[in-house]
């Protein structure tokens, strides 16, 4: 059975930002195409074994074994070598990517305390947007008990959308919590 958010955008969000931006051929509109979830471990410097642990529970958030990736170059003051391993990363597509983003959306983003809604100032000019979470324990995958130390991660949603006001109305209509511009 295909993902519940795959079919929402099939049948409602596709027609809605076709209806929108007046494009005429189905296949211009905007979809998201990947969602690349980023953990960076800088003190997996000095403790390499910290890294496992972070790749564990990356595969536990997203079901599938996220890569280590290594330094591109050597940073002295930081004591980095090139070719050392200091993150994880998963890239996720098709299903996986939509079930993923139904449980963000939907179970873990509203278990974030004081939560007011995402950022709107994220995009990077060419449609895609990255979400900076604080900690993994918002993902109901995660046991708590295993849990050695708190770890944010970078969840950045690329886009077919040329433009951020494209890739805002179609992650809106997808269901993402934008914060409302009043204060701030």
């Amino acid at each position: 059975m295909p993902a519940r958010l795959k079919q929402t955008y099939a049948k409602e969000v596709r027609k809605k930002l076709q209806d929108e931006f007046q494009i005429k051929n189905p296949m211009a509109v905007p979809k998201i195409e990947k969602v690349v979830l980023n953990m960076g471990m800088g003190e997996a410097i000095s403790n390499a074994k910290i890294l496992d642990s972070a790749v564990d529970e990356l595969s536990q958030i997203t079901g599938q074994k996220p890569i280590v990736t290594k330094a591109k170059k050597s940073i002295a003051s930081f004591k980095l070598r090139e070719g050392q391993s200091i993150g994880t990363m998963v890239t996720l597509r098709g299903e996986k990517m939509y079930e993923f983003l139904d449980r963000l959306l939907n179970i873990a983003l509203p278990r974030v305390r004081d939560f007011r809604g995402v950022p709107t100032n994220s995009f990077d000019g060419r449609g895609n947007y990255t979400l900076g979470l604080k900690d993994q324990l918002i993902f109901q995958e995660v046991d708590y008990a295993k849990v050695d130390k708190m770890r944010g991660m970078n969840v950045t949603f690329v886009t077919s959308a040329r433009t951020d006001e494209e890739s805002k109305l179609l992650l809106q209509h997808l269901g993402m919590p934008f914060r409302h511009q009043e204060g701030r």
